[in-house]
């Protein structure tokens, strides 16, 4: 099996994991490193060979764009109490907890190297976290402070990560530059990240076809990644911003077909990726038996304490931490999602998993340093990169779902019904408020006025029953029925025509373009019912 090859496999392994995880009740991205576990204990499974200095801008990019875009900045605002502790202050601790334990039981590594080593361990991986979260119910608001950390925390840890790389190939290392070099990096990507989300906007107006716009997007993270790199900068925090920023302003309330095109597409770029990513993580144990080959003792006991002290860190982090959140949290009365009980600190707690961000970084690390030297304790840095990685996606991705079942951590349904209720209301009555307007403006005959009113009413029932009294929702139940009737034997027809419109394709003389153009005219009004 040749790098293609095993590429392909992974991307097949991407698709198969989810609905197999499903199935199992297993996260994705846990079968994929297992299934990478797996991969690397064949014989005829090649070793990764992917230059390092190709790893952040391929892999990072898309997932960070794909990340952001399921959230939004007045969220990370409202939040930024929590995420600060928990992805700029937790990430400088558990770096720096890890530098002095690796600097003193790790033969061989310098201190920079060693802080290189505590920045890649330190952060936890967003995907790997949000996507278990997600599938257990947890309450909305500690999937958000996970979101929020996980994106943050990279951009953190990756500026770390630099800084402490850049000492350890240069051979020096100066505080005053380091300090200086992380407020550059963070003023230059914000300002890359702004001026290429402005400038993707405007360009998205001028291409106007979807199609054109979703392919900007593809490009975009990369681009914002690359120039800010180039101009010294951090690339992940321009890819945060850029994605940010789009998805505040450059969001077009009619452009339906756009949207719901666009959210497929960077589900399948993120499912694909990630699966890719994950799968990296576990082929990584080809180097990290080459490693180990002959001190298997001395290397998993570094990794174990390594673990322990990542793990350990963060709970003695989160405890106050969390009392700190919650007690400014009731004395401002301000709107942020914090921990409410021990319960939900436990279950954040448990879910710090390592992952994409940390393989990415660990093999990125530099072959040599500028001296032509080697970099000091690659392979250990590598090993017990990896140790952490799979300790704590495997084990805590694998009992994370009992634990929050044994707690009684459950998201609350009844103030999602709430919310959605309102909302409902609230787009039922702006439908009815632009009927009046048109009204006024127009000579609408009586009973078209009658058939709009009712459908603004129905638009709301049907996202909210619970928004109308019970004499009223049986009438609406009585509309839907007949109206989902007319929409069946409306498909069915659309149905019978696409149909004829696709045989049209095997007639001599047809030509595929009007018979494609003729077919998308169909789907478009399905679509639309």
């Amino acid at each position: 099996m040749d790098q293609l090859a095993l590429l392909f496999v992974l991307l097949f392994g991407a698709l198969v994991t989810v609905p197999l995880g499903d199935r199992l009740g297993l996260p994705p991205p846990v079968l994929m490193t297992l299934g990478g576990i797996v991969l690397a204990l064949l014989p005829f499974v090649p070793n990764v060979a992917v230059p390092p200095e190709f790893i952040l801008p391929l892999v990072l990019p898309p997932l960070l764009y794909a990340s952001a875009q399921r959230t939004s900045w007045r969220q990370f605002a409202a939040n930024r109490r929590p995420i600060f502790l928990l992805a700029v202050a937790l990430v400088f601790v558990t770096t720096a907890a890890v530098a002095a334990v690796a600097n003193a039981i790790v033969p061989g590594i310098s201190l920079a190297a060693a802080v290189a080593l505590g920045a890649l361990v330190a952060p936890p991986d967003p995907v790997a976290a949000t996507a278990v979260a997600g599938s257990l119910g947890m309450p909305r608001r500690l999937v958000s402070i996970l979101e929020g950390e996980g994106l943050f925390n990279d951009v953190t840890a990756i500026v770390l990560y630099h800084v402490a790389v850049a000492a350890a190939v240069s051979g020096g290392f100066s505080l005053p530059r380091a300090v200086g070099e992380l407020v550059l990096s963070a003023v230059v990507a914000v300002a890359v990240g702004l001026a290429l989300g402005w400038a993707a906007k405007r360009l998205m107006d001028v291409l106007g076809d979807a199609t054109l716009q979703i392919g900007l997007t593809l490009l975009v993270p990369f681009v914002a990644y690359v120039l800010a790199e180039e101009f010294k900068g951090s690339g992940v925090l321009a890819v945060l911003t850029t994605a940010l920023f789009l998805a505040e302003y450059a969001t077009d309330a009619d452009d339906v077909l756009g949207r719901l095109a666009g959210h497929t597409f960077w589900e399948i770029i993120d499912t694909l990726v990630t699966g890719v990513a994950f799968g990296l993580v576990g082929l990584e144990l080809h180097n990290a038996l080459a490693t180990a080959a002959g001190r298997w003792g001395e290397m998993l006991g570094i990794g174990a304490v390594v673990v322990a002290v990542v793990v350990g860190v963060r709970l003695l982090w989160l405890l106050p931490a969390a009392w700190l959140a919650k007690k400014l949290h009731k004395g401002r009365d301000v709107h942020e999602d914090v921990p409410m009980s021990w319960r939900e600190t436990v279950v954040m707690w448990w879910s710090g998993m390592r992952g994409v961000a940390s393989v990415a970084l660990a093999l990125a690390i530099p072959l040599t340093t500028d001296a032509k030297t080697p970099f000091p304790a690659r392979d250990e840095i590598l090993f017990v990169a990896f140790a952490v990685i799979v300790s704590t996606l495997v084990v805590q991705g694998l009992t994370l779902p009992p634990l929050v079942g044994w707690l009684g951590v459950r998201a609350d349904t009844e103030a999602g019904r709430e919310l959605e209720r309102q909302l409902a209301v609230r787009a039922a009555k702006a439908a009815r408020h632009r009927l009046w307007e048109i009204v006024e403006e127009e000579d609408l005959p009586e009973d078209v006025m009658e058939m709009l009113g009712r459908r603004a009413f129905d638009m709301g029932a049907r996202i909210s029953p619970d928004m109308v009294d019970e004499e009223r929702r049986e009438a609406h139940a009585q509309r839907i029925d007949r109206l989902q009737t007319i929409h069946r034997v409306q498909g069915e027809l659309m149905s019978a025509a696409r149909r004829e419109v696709l045989a049209a394709r095997s007639e001599p003389g047809a030509d595929p373009e009007v018979v494609d153009r003729v077919l998308r005219h169909l789907d478009v009004r399905s679509l639309r019912g």
